[in-house]
């Protein structure tokens, strides 16, 4: 089909309204993260297990509203002129997060993040947007299976890492790779083609975003993209600063880390009266090599753990002079 006959396609306000509510909860996740990274509430948004399935969530309806936006836009023939400029705007921003992040994390920047995936996942789609719809399924199926059957130490490289098949996952702030994710895609593609042309689809076509916050919704689903490349600079410059002023980041770091120190000095046997000292010497290291972040983003480096462990064998010579000797 050529594009001048394919060229006006409705819109279906729903999938904009789901991606309105997942932006919305993205949105909403990352300044939870934010908020904990500066100890400005108590729960660690990147390890609880709720917050981290909540953010899988959201990645996964990502993931899936990609398939489905796909056969919508070009499930009668791709529109090579439209498919390419929306394209180019995903790749460039996820250029724009890789340089962002290098930047500010040299040794855990993201080169195969959420938007990455994206692009590469638009692109292995189209050929699934006309093949059988069993087919999509089962590929579909088998994407998502295979990571949990096959795994090789080769895949922790950052290299083969966007892959999928890792033992230990790469130090990297974000990562979606192909397998499983990618299935995810293939399934929201062969959903969206059995529900099309069938009456399901003039009943999802008659929701209409009539109230406020609908239209809200849709139109942040609309403009997705501009909301995820903005809305995490926008948060960070109003919490760095709060945190800053307040204290309150760096305070109760050194309170949990001094807590906790001292609870596992002493579960091993050392008397209290030594472990306050040793504690004191490794917040020292930590605040003099700069370790806050790496340690509580769990992105450790092998520098990082080069100086942690030199750190801890100074503060250990506190404890028992005799290490110092040897």
């Amino acid at each position: 089909m050529t594009e001048r006959q394919t060229a006006k396609r409705p819109r279906l306000p729903l999938i904009d309204i789901a991606r309105g509510v997942a932006i919305v909860a993205m949105v909403f996740y990352h300044l939870a993260w934010d908020l904990s990274f500066y100890r400005l509430i108590p729960v660690d948004a990147g390890y609880d297990p709720g917050w981290v399935a909540f953010a899988r969530s959201i990645l996964f309806a990502f993931i899936l509203l990609v398939g489905m936006g796909l056969v919508l836009g070009h499930g009668e023939g791709v529109r090579w002129r439209a498919f390419w400029r929306r394209w180019l705007l995903v790749a460039a921003g996820a250029g724009l997060i890789t340089l962002g992040t290098f930047i500010v994390f040299p040794d855990s920047f993201v080169y195969f993040g959420v938007l990455h995936a994206i692009a590469l996942f638009s692109l292995l789609a189209l050929p699934f947007l006309f093949t059988p719809v069993w087919l999509t399924a089962l590929v579909g199926a088998a994407v998502i299976a295979l990571p949990f059957l096959h795994a090789d130490p080769l895949f922790d490289q950052k290299a083969f890492s966007w892959l999928g098949f890792w033992v230990t996952p790469p130090l990297t702030n974000d990562l979606v790779p192909v397998f499983p994710w990618f299935g995810f895609t293939l399934a929201g593609v062969a959903a969206m083609r059995l529900m099309r042309g069938r009456p399901v689809m003039a009943r999802l076509a008659a929701v209409q975003p009539r109230s406020r916050p609908a239209r809200g919704l849709a139109l942040m689903g609309r403009w997705s993209l501009l909301v995820y490349l903005v809305h995490q600079p926008v948060l960070l410059a109003v919490i760095a600063p709060l945190a800053m002023a307040l204290g309150s980041q760096e305070a109760a770091r050194e309170v949990d880390f001094i807590s906790s120190c001292q609870a596992t000095c002493e579960a091993g046997g050392t008397p209290g009266a030594l472990c306050v000292p040793y504690c004191q010497c490794g917040l020292e290291g930590i605040k003099r090599d700069n370790l806050w972040e790496p340690i509580y983003s769990g992105l450790v480096s092998a520098a990082d753990q080069a100086r942690l462990d030199a750190n801890n064998r100074q503060c250990s010579a506190l404890i028992y002079p005799e290490l110092d000797a040897e």
